[in-house]
């Protein structure tokens, strides 16, 4: 008989090693679910200014980007007044509920535990909590990747993917007999999403303050001068396009045919570009081509055509082949340095696309785009800060995805 069928999980606490199976029940047995409720109009809520201004008139209004596992935001974006929102009581929430996204987003799962009263999007179904102490569990046991697979077979094969309310109420849930191993359970993960949180804040503050930075060391539209300089500098920035310093160039096209699962050489297309590689080809082909086509030199910005319009990754010098026209790079002189141009890229407005639905970048707006360049010695200096604020974000980037892929790991061995 496997450990599933056991009911017990991979990974326990060791005193728990040989105590009993965990009991099975439908999410209907722990809580009772609602969702939206009829004759409530949604164009009642509002959008203040502030916050602080309607916080004794009004009720946070929580919709499914409004929270993520142990996370509630109550600084949305819209408040319902109160007279209004204490006529729906089944939405209204002041005890323990279980969020969960039942159309966009399917599957995402909050715990909503505040004192504070909130109004709950039509979007959401909520689970009233029979016993309070269960929904720790519930919502660590449908985050992970078994109860998102439940979510994914549910959903409707339609153009606007949802689940309902009776889908909800079917969702099996497997939880601890023991009150004890229920706490550990909640403790542990609590503890790890904490440090998660800590980690994330910490990232989000180098963030803004390199946004920060960005803001100030690059001219303002109409501006020929930065805010903020490195003394010794004062002339203006000239004004040039991309095309004037240089072409956009790409890979030799790669057939299908030429690629396969694994190989020699990594071949990046859009979907991959900045990750990892699902497809390689021939060392010889590589050589071949690198030989005869344009190939990037190391420290070239390559820069995303499609899809995440605009991304950008520096060629580090590997042996690495990319998907011609939805991978490119600006192959230029010596009148621009690669470490400005990448962080110019950071805040580069395309030319042609502002408040355009193309969601292609055509050579011809990388080429016309607009650029103010100070000197090159200018521009090694700003390179160089940036490169040295990057590499102490990237130390806060890297520990946050390892403790979000241990939390992955964990949930998927602590529950069934």
């Amino acid at each position: 008989m496997s450990e599933n069928e056991k009911k017990v999980p991979k990974r326990r606490f060791k005193e728990f090693e040989n105590a009993e199976e965990w009991e099975q029940f439908k999410l209907e047995d722990l809580c009772s679910i609602v969702t939206k409720q009829t004759g409530f109009d949604y164009s009642a809520t509002i959008k203040p200014s502030l916050q602080a201004e309607v916080s004794d008139t009004t009720y946070p209004f929580i919709q499914n980007k409004d929270f993520s596992g142990m996370n509630i935001n109550l600084d949305t974006d819209f408040f319902i007044p109160k007279d209004i929102a204490e006529k729906f009581p089944k939405i209204l929430l002041d005890k323990p509920a279980i969020l969960i996204s039942i159309s966009g987003k399917i599957g995402n799962v909050g715990f909503y535990r505040l004192d504070n009263k909130a109004f709950i999007g039509g979007a959401v179904g909520i689970c009233k909590l029979l016993d309070a102490s269960d929904g720790v569990l519930i919502v660590y046991e449908l985050s992970s990747d078994i109860g998102q697979l439940h979510f994914s077979s549910l959903t409707k094969a339609s153009s606007h993917a949802n689940i309902t309310v009776e889908d909800i109420r079917k969702l099996p849930i497997k939880i601890p007999k023991s009150v004890k191993e229920k706490e550990l359970i909640g403790m542990f993960f609590s503890s790890l999403d904490n440090l998660i949180t800590l980690h994330q804040r910490k990232l989000e503050k180098m963030k803004v303050l390199k946004k920060a930075y960005l803001t100030d060391m690059f001219p303002v539209e109409g501006e020929h001068k930065p805010k903020l300089r490195f003394a010794g500098f004062t002339d203006d920035w000239e004004q040039y396009k991309l095309g004037d310093l240089g072409e956009v160039v790409m890979n030799r096209r790669i057939f299908k045919e030429q690629t396969s699962d694994e190989g020699d050489v990594p071949f990046y297309k859009i979907g991959t570009f900045g990750s990892e590689p699902d497809a390689f080809i021939s060392r010889k082909l590589f050589e071949e081509y690198k030989l005869k086509y344009p190939y990037p030199e190391k420290g070239d910005i390559l820069i995303s055509a499609s899809g995440s319009i605009g991304r950008t990754v520096e060629y580090m010098g590997k042996d690495e082949y990319f998907q011609d026209s939805n991978i490119v790079w600006l192959k230029h002189d010596n009148r621009i340095i690669n470490s400005f141009l990448k962080q110019f890229y950071s805040i580069v407005k395309w030319s042609g696309l502002e408040g355009s639905t193309i969601k292609r970048l055509y050579n011809k707006n990388i080429l016309d785009t607009p650029i103010l360049l100070p000197k090159p010695e200018e521009q090694k200096k700003i390179g160089q800060f940036f490169i040295e604020l990057d590499n102490l974000i990237t130390p806060h980037q890297r520990k946050l995805e390892k403790l979000q892929n241990i939390k992955k790991a964990y949930l998927n061995e602590m529950f069934i």
